[in-house]
């Protein structure tokens, strides 16, 4: 398993962890206007899985931020998701306050679906870790990052220039 800290504290991470060439494992959540999403619901579209721990957070805002700058470029066969524990109803409040629109939030708090199943649910608190998940169009992993430390950034050009290497 990654070894994952935040905040300087070693957290235990529930589920296995993925390795690039695996097929993306599925997941529910929820969206904004509180509907189920599913991996399905994305079949034939790259990803670009962007998991924080809370949107409202300073590095968790930045990295949304950045990914919702970067999908202006990508074109349609691409979509950029940012899953979190936060509720839909602040996930929503956060996208319409900060202007992002080409970014789908969704939920994982119902019942940590996508943490368990991507190993980045943090047990101790909760939250999910801070990690990067790119899957092509016929769902397969094609790259991973599980970011070292919770509270830092992770490697935004790498997991961009997997993205374009689809």
């Amino acid at each position: 398993m990654a070894t994952v800290t935040f905040k300087g504290n070693s957290v235990t991470l529930v589920g296995e962890e993925i390795k690039v060439g695996a097929m993306a494992p599925d997941f529910t959540v929820v969206d904004t206007g509180l509907g189920e999403k599913t991996l399905k619901d994305f079949a034939g579209k790259k990803l670009l899985i962007s998991v924080v721990p809370s949107i409202d957070t300073g590095v968790c805002d930045a990295q949304t931020r950045r990914f919702n700058e970067e999908a202006a470029s990508f074109g349609d066969d691409v979509v950029v998701l940012t899953i979190s524990m936060d509720l839909p109803f602040a996930q929503k409040r956060w996208c319409g306050a900060n202007g992002i629109d080409n970014v789908i939030t969704l939920s994982d708090h119902r019942d940590a679906s996508f943490g368990d199943a991507y190993g980045v649910r943090m047990k101790e608190l909760r939250l999910l870790a801070r990690s990067i998940f790119i899957v092509n169009a016929e769902g397969t992993v094609t790259y991973v990052e599980y970011v070292a430390e919770g509270t830092t950034h992770p490697d935004y050009d790498a997991a961009i220039a997997a993205l374009k290497a689809l």
